[in-house]
């Protein structure tokens, strides 16, 4: 059985990974709603239609390079913690961000 600071340490590790996903696509989702905006701006404001469709175009493509740099560098730690050798301890370490 676990103790309370087996169990503390746990939770915090979980807090820490639930952080770092949301920091991975912070940028990205405000770039993608700043793209949005601007597009809007060039289609309603400006009546330049085809710039807005242009700008518009963007989002998509910015969080679609934002999840390919987060399933890269999740296959990463999916590499290193699967290599030949490594002990489970480690990998399980590793997984929890405690290295």
């Amino acid at each position: 059985m676990a103790s309370k600071q087996q169990m503390a340490d746990r939770e915090m590790s979980g807090e820490k990974a639930e952080e770092v996903g949301e920091q991975a696509i912070g940028p990205a989702a405000i770039a993608s709603a700043a793209s949005v905006g601007l597009s809007w701006y060039y289609f309603f404001i400006r009546g330049d239609r085809q710039r807005g469709i242009f700008v518009g175009l963007w989002p998509p493509t910015i969080l679609a390079f934002a999840s390919y740099f987060n399933q890269r560098k999740m296959r990463k730690q999916l590499d290193s913690i699967t290599q030949p050798g490594t002990t489970l301890k480690n990998a399980i370490d590793s997984m929890m961000g405690n290295k």
